[in-house]
């Protein structure tokens, strides 16, 4: 990991903004044949899976304190594989990479601020 650093780690970023190919986990719910390519995964069936167009409006490293571990946030399209986006960056870089965590903080109209607390769901059925 000696070749990365947070200055090679930004300098990548402009090649994932915009629209881009990417191609799906096997590990998704595509359908392909009629069949979900979980499925087939499940099964060992191999399968060639097309790339698809997304957009990816934003994309920052957010946090590089803990590197090699680095936080990101990212603004794209529905249907991204934010999965397939981490081993994207780390083909980018000369390096294998994961996804540890994902918070999402908005799915179209819906903030994760405007999100109910468990417990407070909980008593509101409770206490209609």
């Amino acid at each position: 990991i000696t070749h990365l650093n947070t200055e090679n780690i930004s300098s990548i970023i402009p090649q994932f903004i915009g629209e881009i190919d990417q191609t799906p986990p096997i590990f998704s719910a595509i359908k392909q044949d009629g069949k979900r390519l979980y499925e087939l995964a499940r099964k060992g069936q191999e399968t060639e899976i097309k790339s698809r167009k997304i957009l990816i409006t934003e994309l920052e490293f957010t946090d590089t304190s803990r590197f090699p571990e680095v936080d990101f946030r990212v603004v794209c399209s529905k249907g991204t594989y934010i999965r397939s986006l981490a081993r994207d960056i780390g083909v980018a870089l000369g390096a294998g990479a994961y996804l540890k965590a994902l918070c999402r903080t908005r799915i179209g109209e819906f903030k994760l601020e405007d999100a109910w607390q468990i417990q407070d769901l909980i008593e509101q059925v409770k206490n209609p």
